[in-house]
């Protein structure tokens, strides 16, 4: 899903905050699928695995089309590809805020396994 990118930066900054944007969907997310977890005893990796399948469909799902678009798409006219190279922000920096968009998924995951693990660890000793 594309997002309004056009407030971002080029480039590294442009993948930093790309990566902030992941990591906070993914720490809510993994908060919420360990929330709907607890209430179906559900496993940590069902946890983690849906809450970082969601997370990077949230976030990097347009900036993935856009890269496999134009490496695998065919290209009829130059027109067209300027037209839709105008539609992507910073191009250049395309594949970093990928990149930075997968690790802000699994770092906001992780913090948030981190957070919420010993709440549900607990009640599993107790219980």
């Amino acid at each position: 899903m594309h997002y309004d990118q056009s407030w971002m930066g080029y480039g590294i900054v442009g993948g930093l905050e790309a990566g902030a944007i992941s990591a906070v969907a993914g720490f809510l997310l993994y908060a919420l699928f360990n929330w709907i977890g607890n209430r179906n005893d559900w496993g940590h990796g069902l946890r983690t695995g849906w809450s970082s399948l969601m997370a990077l469909l949230l976030t990097a799902s347009g900036d993935l089309w856009d890269m496999v678009y134009f490496n695998y798409g065919r290209v009829e006219s130059i027109q067209f590809l300027k037209v839709k190279l105008a539609e992507v922000h910073d191009f250049d920096g395309l594949g970093t805020r990928i990149f930075f968009e997968f690790l802000g998924v699994a770092a906001g995951v992780f913090l948030s396994r981190l957070l919420l693990r010993r709440k549900h660890d607990e009640k599993d000793t107790q219980g």
